[in-house]
């Protein structure tokens, strides 16, 4: 038997325990169906080479205009693109404000209980599996209807959650956007093994940890990162609420803003709104928890502007989350995150030099500019006119994390440039060396994994195999800084 066939039905096997939290409560009757070409949700065939054995199937307007948006809907295990499609209030929306949807699906041939392989690198990494499906029906979706690539969208549930946040981790430059319902963050897990803690409880790692799972995942990115909608139950004990602030650390920290909401409100359904602006004011990350939902989609069925859906099997009474969505994303004719269109990110963003209290920057001009917000850990320091600018007043031995926006004539802010770290030079404290196995370094919180390899936390740096084979000495300094010091390692 083929190797490619051997790890298939280890994956129907094995998954059923692993995966049991994500559907342990569904009846009979929600087990999953080929999904029927149900009103206007047609099934697609030929989308491409399909590496991760998916279905597609596809919602378009009458009349949808070129350029529209489009919006790819990932279902939860044991649910089909059907179940989503009726269920979830896109077609209202899409009937509403002009877009397409396309509803990927897996079935129990890749998964035993059709849940998306958030867990799984071969499915959810760039270039491989089911990931690499979806983005094969983006780019049938842009041929075959026009479908504008710089307006593209990725929401899920649970499952389908975990796969949305790790396609905008592995795709940034694909999805403008994402919602992840009752899901987990990018990368969370990198194996079966681990899927189960991450629903119950996932890693006490820093936002910058979570954060260089998200960088880890497509090196090199430049370009703009996705706005990103994070919907959580507080009584949701299937995929428990710490993943909805694990998703917060990480999306905030890619941005380059803190952790601290610059507004919240109250919404229908006794929800929470906690919004996380980027440099220009705009929202990037917003944080949606409804009190004493469980794990599921919120929905809230009538024909009120701000209604939409059905109940069903994990599609739960309280508000409708994808209008909400579908305004962040700017589906409604609004400017995504509320704001204008505003000036394209600076690139070249580079750190020229650093002293005990300074950190100096530079970065590409970007036309029509008349000035820049320089941030710092998320804090907005300076409104140089120029792109240079040196930091001052800095603790020695402190890395600091920095981002950049071009700022308009009328004051509105483009979008935020990549994040760099400076480290000033110098402090008192004497660095610290410790030796051991790739595995007790991320135990110890000194080195965190993805894809199945160990990263020093601070520098990044590749350890190898996450596992008790693989030896390193990691250097400390300044504290929570740690690099790669196999050849020796002076601790003055």
């Amino acid at each position: 038997m083929r190797p490619s066939i051997l790890r298939r039905l280890f994956r129907r096997v094995a998954s059923t325990a692993v995966l049991g939290l994500l559907a342990a409560t569904l009846s009979t009757t929600a087990a999953a169906q080929p999904a029927a070409a149900a009103g206007g949700l047609q099934q697609i065939t030929g989308f491409g080479s399909n590496p991760g054995n998916l279905q597609m199937y596809a919602y378009t307007p009458a009349g949808l205009p070129a350029n529209a948006p489009l919006v790819v809907a990932l279902h939860g295990c044991t649910q089909t693109a059907n179940a989503y499609y009726t269920n979830s209030g896109w077609p209202k929306f899409a009937d509403e404000w002009g877009f397409a949807v396309v509803f990927p699906q897996t079935t129990s041939a890749n998964n035993s209980l059709s849940c998306f392989g958030w867990f799984d690198p071969a499915e959810d990494t760039r270039g491989r599996g089911e990931a690499a499906s979806v983005v094969q029906m983006v780019e049938y979706a842009k041929q075959t209807y026009g479908s504008d690539g710089r307006r593209v969208y990725v929401t899920g549930l649970s499952a389908g959650g975990g796969m949305t946040a790790d396609l905008l981790a592995a795709y940034p430059d694909v999805f403008a956007g994402g919602s992840v319902a009752s899901g987990l963050p990018a990368q969370c897990a990198t194996s079966q093994a681990a899927a189960s803690g991450c629903q119950t409880g996932p890693q006490k790692l820093t936002p910058a940890q979570w954060g260089d799972k998200v960088r880890a995942a497509h090196p090199g990115y430049t370009g703009p990162w996705p706005r990103v909608a994070i919907w959580q139950g507080t009584a949701d004990y299937t995929v428990y609420p710490a993943n909805a602030t694990a998703l917060r650390d990480q999306w905030t920290d890619v941005w380059g803003i803190g952790q601290t909401p610059a507004s919240t409100d109250a919404l229908p359904g006794n929800t929470t709104r906690s919004i996380y602006n980027d440099a220009s004011g705009r929202p990037a990350v917003e944080t949606y928890s409804v009190s004493g939902m469980g794990h599921g989609l919120p929905v809230n069925p009538g024909t009120g502007a701000q209604q939409c859906g059905t109940t069903a099997a994990y599609f739960l009474n309280a508000v409708c989350s994808t209008y909400y969505t579908g305004v962040f994303w700017g589906l409604d004719g609004g400017a995504p995150g509320g704001g204008g269109d505003g000036l394209p990110a600076p690139t070249g963003l580079t750190v020229i030099g650093t002293t005990d209290t300074t950190a100096s920057l530079s970065w590409n001009a970007v036309p029509g500019a008349s000035s820049y917000a320089v941030l710092r850990n998320g804090t907005k320091v300076a409104s140089p006119t120029a792109g240079a600018y040196t930091d001052t007043g800095l603790t020695a031995g402190t890395a600091y994390r920095y981002t950049v926006a071009a700022v308009d004539a009328s004051g509105g802010a483009g979008a935020a440039s990549v994040q760099v770290t400076a480290t000033t030079t110098g402090g008192s404290a004497p660095a610290t060396c410790y030796s051991a196995t790739n595995y007790a370094h991320v135990t110890a919180g000194r080195a965190h994994t993805s894809g199945g390899y160990a990263y020093a936390n601070g520098s990044n740096q590749n350890m190898g195999l996450y596992n008790v084979f693989v030896t390193h000495t990691l250097k400390e300094s300044p504290a929570g800084y740690f690099v790669i010091a196999d050849g020796g390692c002076a601790t003055g």
